[in-house]
C-alpha cells in the first residue's frame, strides 16, 4: 500500500511506498556547474577513498559527464525519461507522473536494470558538442553548438528509488539524510540498481552485493566536507546540511542558495525522488535542455547567476564554496561588495573562512627593475 507524501520540488502530494519522515537535517550538495573543467579531481579523489578494491573497477560513484552525449552508465537517464513519456508542468507545479506513480505490472518503481556493457564507458560523449560547427559560427549565449558538464554523485533522496525497490529492506536513511546500503543483509537481488533512476546503486559482482556513496559519513560526522568537495580545484562544490522545505534558515549557505535565491535546483525532479544534490544550472545551455534537466525555475536561476554581483550574499557563498574542508553551516557577509568578506562558520560557531567578495586585482609593473626582467602576465 502506497502513502501520499508531500514532494515540495513538485509543490505537490504523491504516491511513495512509506510514509513521509523527513530529516531536520538533510545531507545536501550544491554543484556551480558553469565552474567545472571536468577535470575529473572529485571522480578520482572518490575512487581512490572508496571503489579501490578488486570488482569495483566499474564503480563511480562520482562522475563528470558532458551534456548531452555522455551517460554513466550508458543512457541513464533517456531510458527513463522514454519509459515516463509526457512530463508536464504547470507553471512550477508538476502533472505529471513520477516514477513511484506508474510502474510496470508487479513493480515498486518505474526502472530499467542497466546491462555489463552498459558501464563500460565512463568517459563516453565527453566534450562532444550538441551539433557540428559550421562555417561561420562564432560563441554567443546559449551557446551554438553547445556542451555542459555535468557533476553526478548519490542524491542521497528524500524519497529513495533505491529503498523503495528494495525487497530486503536493506536500504536505509539516516537520521542526516544519508543514505546507505547494509551490507549484511543486501543479497545482490539490484533492485535498487533498477529502482534508482540516477543509476548510482551498483552491483559488484565480487561481492554479490550492492554499493553506493556513502556521503563520506566518517568525515561529515566530524563536521567535514565530502572527498569530492575538498578536492575539486574549481572550488565548484559545497557540502552541508539543509533544513526542512518549511522552515529554511536565511544563515545556513544551502538554504540560501536552495530556498531563498532558487538558484540551486535538483536534477530531474520530475522523477519524485526529491534529491538533495542541487545545481546551478550552466548558462550556456539552451532553456529548453535546463528545464529538462532541472525544471521550471532553471531560466530564472540562469538570469540570477548573471547578475549574482547585485546580491551580496549570493556572491559570497559562490566564493565561499572550496574555500574550508569544515562544513559551513552558517554564514555572514560583512562590507559592501568591494570590500567585503563572506564569513562560514561550523556548527559551533567557529569561523572556519574568511574570503572576499571581490578578487583583488594587482597590477604589476612590466619591467621589474629590481630583477631586470621583464613580464608577459602583469595581472
Amino acid at each position: 500500500m502506497n502513502h501520499k507524501v508531500y514532494n515540495w520540488q513538485l509543490k505537490r502530494h504523491m504516491e511513495y511506498k512509506y510514509p513521509e519522515a523527513r530529516p531536520q537535517k538533510q545531507a545536501a550538495w550544491i554543484f556551480d556547474t558553469n565552474k567545472c573543467i571536468a577535470c575529473q579531481t572529485c571522480t578520482m579523489a572518490c575512487k581512490n577513498a572508496w571503489t579501490s578494491g578488486k570488482g569495483q573497477e566499474h564503480m563511480w560513484w562520482n562522475n563528470v559527464e558532458t551534456k548531452p552525449w555522455g551517460f554513466y552508465p550508458l543512457g541513464w537517464d533517456v531510458r527513463l525519461l522514454e519509459m515516463m513519456g509526457t512530463q508536464s508542468w504547470d507553471g512550477d507545479k508538476y502533472t505529471g507522473k513520477t516514477i513511484f506513480e506508474h510502474p510496470e505490472s508487479g513493480e515498486e518503481v518505474l526502472g530499467w536494470a542497466p546491462e555489463v556493457e552498459d558501464w563500460l564507458s565512463p568517459n563516453i560523449g565527453e566534450d562532444e558538442v550538441s551539433e557540428p560547427v559550421q562555417q561561420g559560427q562564432y560563441i554567443k549565449m546559449p551557446h551554438q553548438p553547445w556542451m555542459a558538464y555535468l557533476q553526478r554523485i548519490c542524491n542521497h533522496c528524500t524519497y529513495p528509488g533505491c529503498l523503495a525497490a528494495c525487497t530486503r529492506k536493506s536500504i536505509y536513511k539516516r537520521d542526516d539524510g544519508i543514505v546507505l546500503i547494509d551490507q549484511d543483509r543486501c543479497r545482490g537481488y539490484q533492485e535498487c540498481n533498477r529502482g534508482c533512476p540516477y543509476k548510482k546503486s551498483i552491483f559488484r559482482q565480487f561481492t554479490g552485493k550492492s554499493e553506493k556513496c556513502i556521503s563520506c559519513y566518517p568525515a561529515a560526522e566530524q563536521g567535514n566536507q565530502t572527498q569530492c568537495t575538498v578536492n575539486c580545484i574549481g572550488r565548484i562544490r559545497m557540502f552541508g546540511f539543509k533544513s526542512p522545505w518549511d522552515k529554511p534558515r536565511e544563515d545556513n549557505p544551502i538554504d540560501y542558495l536552495v530556498h531563498f535565491k532558487k538558484i540551486a535546483l535538483p536534477l530531474y525532479p520530475q522523477f519524485g525522488t526529491e534529491p538533495n544534490v542541487y545545481y546551478i544550472p550552466p548558462i550556456n545551455v539552451p532553456d529548453g535542455f535546463n528545464k529538462q534537466l532541472f525544471g521550471p525555475g532553471s531560466k530564472n536561476a540562469v538570469e540570477m547567476y548573471k547578475k549574482a554581483y547585485e546580491d551580496k550574499k549570493l556572491i559570497g557563498i559562490l566564493m565561499l564554496m572550496g574555500a574550508a574542508e569544515q562544513i559551513p553551516f552558517t554564514f555572514k557577509v560583512e562590507g559592501d561588495i568591494n570590500n567585503g568578506y563572506c564569513i562560514g562558520y561550523t556548527e559551533n560557531g567557529q569561523e572556519i573562512a574568511r574570503v572576499p567578495l571581490k578578487e583583488p586585482i594587482i597590477i604589476r609593473k612590466e619591467h621589474d627593475q629590481e630583477r631586470d626582467v621583464h613580464r608577459i602576465s602583469i595581472s
